[in-house]
């Protein structure tokens, strides 16, 4: 039984300390992670808190609510209250442009030859409820297409998103529209 002993001691004496250093990588590899003690603001003992589970158990974007967002809200109070017909269209797509800009964080056709890249449908939820209520006052208020496509041209601005890039025409269309909205 000795040697068996005197064995392991020459096994732990013969590891460098380049080895020893992998061997203690190791065990802490192994070692539970995305836990963290806190203390209770109300007993003021330790409690340990499972971050891992307390992310999972948040529900980040619930899929039917950004649906009935998006089809039941956005695009249907913008298609029912926007002026229809051909004559209307370049106006509408102006509008459909600021908005689609918004909902895909800034990401504008003009920038990749007429693809933006990405889906507004697709965007966070509290960036898809921001524009919805302010379709939402637009219809109670004025329904006014200049209007919403000045508040959603300011909306843009505010955050620092740049607006579509039009040939000349259709730039001096927004560009009157804007006008029409101030006065």
């Amino acid at each position: 039984m000795k040697d068996n002993d005197k064995k392991d001691d020459k096994k732990v004496e013969k590891l460098s300390e380049a080895d020893i250093e992998k061997m203690e990588l190791l065990r802490k590899s192994t070692q539970k992670i995305g836990k963290q003690l806190t203390i209770s603001s109300t007993t003021g003992s330790l409690q340990e808190i499972d971050e891992l589970k307390q992310l999972v158990g948040k529900q980040l974007d619930n899929p039917e609510e950004k649906y009935n967002i998006y089809y039941k809200g956005i695009r249907k109070l913008l298609m029912d209250h926007l002026p229809k017909g051909e004559d209307y269209k370049q106006m509408r797509d102006i509008i459909y442009d600021e908005k689609n800009i918004f909902l895909n964080l800034g990401k504008r056709k003009s920038d990749n030859k007429g693809v933006r890249g990405s889906d507004g449908r697709m965007t966070y939820q509290p960036i898809m409820n921001e524009i919805l209520d302010i379709i939402i006052s637009w219809v109670g208020e004025s329904q006014n297409p200049f209007e919403i496509y000045k508040q959603l041209y300011l909306l843009n601005d505010k955050h620092g998103y740049p607006h579509e890039e039009y040939d000349t025409s259709t730039k001096s269309v927004a560009n009157a529209m804007l006008k029409l909205a101030q006065d």
